[in-house]
This record gives C-alpha cells, structure tokens and sequence, in this order.
C-alpha cells in the first residue's frame, strides 16, 4: 500500500510540474465547479466515522488558501445563475451539517471572507449521529462497499432501518461518534447562518435513499426541510442536495414539483453554463479527506490522474 501511494504521489507531482494544471485552468474560464465537502475535524481532535468524509482542519484551510491562488469562489447562487469571469471558479458546499463543518468550517470561510452552503437533514440536528460513521469499520475508518451497498439498496438508507437490522443481518458493531462528527446542535447552525455569505439548502429530512421511495414518502422527504428551513432562516436556498448523491427522474420531478429550482449530485465535473445541462441534474466534485495537496489542485484544475 505503502508503495502504491508513493507511485500515485509520484504521479501527481509530476502532472503539477508539468504545467498541465495551469493550462487546464485556462481553457476553464467562465466555468464552475461546485465543490461537495462534508465534516471538517477540529485541530488535535481525534478521527472517527468513515475517514473520507471527514477532512482535517488544517488540510481544509489549505485546500482555501490553494483555491484562492488559482479560482474565484463564488457563491452557489451566481454559480447556478451563470457565471463569466477571467478565472475558473469554485462555490463551496456541504453535505450533512456535521458539528465540525458548522463550527470550525465555518469560522476558515469567515476569516477569509468566503461564501459557502450548507445542505441540512434537520431530522438529525442536536447531536444525532450517521449510520455510515456508526458502523464504519474500526482501525480501518471505512465502510466496505457490500455494507454501504445493503444499507442503501435494502434498506433505503434509512437511518433507523440500518442501525436496527445492520447488527443482526450483517454482524455490523454500532459505535457513538464523537460531537465534531455528529450533526450540528441547532443554536451553532442559527450561528453558523449568520455568517455573511454562507447560506443553506436541503439535504431532504432523514437522509435517505431517495430513489427508493414510494411517492408520498418521497414528497414528505423533499417538503419537509424546505419548509423548516424557511420558517427558521432568511438565507435558504430552494436547492436541494440528493441525499448519498442518488437520484433519478422521478426524484427529479418531485423535486421540482416540491418547489426546488435546482438538485445537486455528489459526482462529476463542471458547470459550463450551457443551457443544454439539467438544473436538478448538476454535478459536483466530491473532496475526500485522503486527497494529497497535489491531488486537491490537479482535480480542481480539471486533472484526474489515476
């Protein structure tokens, strides 16, 4: 493993000196890349959950710092209504709401004045944790791909579903995640949303897996948070984001039929501003916590080395 992650950081270097990743930024201007993160773990706190969702304090402020050198970071808003400027742009979102992507995520973008968005599941605020950091696999950090599998096929990603039958069905250990990786306690999100430019979204109500619904269960998911967001918050964004990035044309038309003018996957690439691109289709790049610094600039420049 250890050999494998010299060739690919080998790699990497080689494709950042080579000059390719400027050159790709180049040909991107006017474009868009919507940016999925998720938790951000507080300095000297300890990892826990699914370690890819959880990206340190320290890598995020120089994943920003990076960014700031090479794109404009826009919000979400003119990101969906069309951008034109002289360098490729980002807008920065997360998913899940997580206490530490709230708090100290949060605070990065405040002192450096950037905009981001927040997408809720607000069954989950005040503290309750996620199935997926629950059983992911101790010393290893991770789920395997047959339990995230069962868990999003047989039961939905629904989260009560996972945690009563994953113990029984498939030996699975339940574990309590710590506070920065659990969801956010309400009164830190009312903070986190007073923030200058961070604004918020739906993540649907219990996150679970959208596409597995039946109608009225996937109407309930989809109004739900719009409602309670906006009761609660100025700043909501009628944009939602497809819990576990899964969707489908049914999804899809509920989606709009919920009064949402946009839907967000959690895979692909750039927004182009052609007309042509379906807005309750529109791609993201996910970040996972494992990206090296040389990895973060050659996928946000439009370079994917394997």
């Amino acid at each position: 493993m250890d050999f494998r992650r010299h060739i690919k950081s080998t790699i990497e270097q080689g494709a950042l000196w080579s000059g390719i990743p400027g050159a790709m930024r180049r040909q991107r201007r006017g474009h868009v890349l919507i940016l999925a993160y998720h938790n951000i773990v507080p300095a000297n706190a300890q990892p826990a959950g699914d370690r890819s969702l959880h990206l340190p304090q320290r890598k995020f402020a120089a994943q920003l710092d990076s960014l700031m050198r090479t794109h404009d970071i826009i919000p979400l808003t003119t990101a969906l209504a069309g951008y034109s400027g002289q360098r490729p742009a980002v807008a920065l979102t997360f998913d899940d709401a997580y206490e530490g992507a709230v708090t100290v995520g949060i605070s990065e973008l405040e002192q450096r004045g950037l905009p981001a968005t927040i997408f809720v599941a607000p069954s989950f605020l005040n503290g309750h944790d996620f199935w997926w950091d629950a059983l992911a696999e101790r010393g290893r950090g991770a789920l395997s791909p047959e339990l995230r599998a069962w868990a999003l096929t047989e039961c939905a990603g629904r989260d009560a579903e996972v945690r009563a039958r994953a113990p029984r069905e498939r030996q699975a250990q339940l574990v309590r995640a710590p506070s920065h990786a659990r969801c956010a306690q309400e009164h830190d999100l009312v903070a986190a949303a007073g923030r200058r430019g961070i604004t918020l979204g739906s993540h649907s109500w219990n996150h679970p897996n959208l596409a597995r619904l039946d109608e009225a269960a996937l109407a309930t998911e989809l109004t739900l948070p719009l409602h309670w967001l906006r009761e609660r918050f100025s700043n909501v964004l009628p944009v939602v984001s497809y819990p576990y990035g899964l969707s489908s044309t049914r999804v899809e038309s509920a989606a709009r039929a919920a009064g949402y003018s946009a839907g967000l996957r959690i895979d692909g690439g750039w927004l182009s501003g052609n007309a042509s691109q379906d807005a309750f289709a529109l791609p993201r790049l996910d970040v996972p916590s494992g990206l090296s610094p040389a990895g973060f600039e050659l996928r946000t420049s439009g370079v994917r080395p394997r």
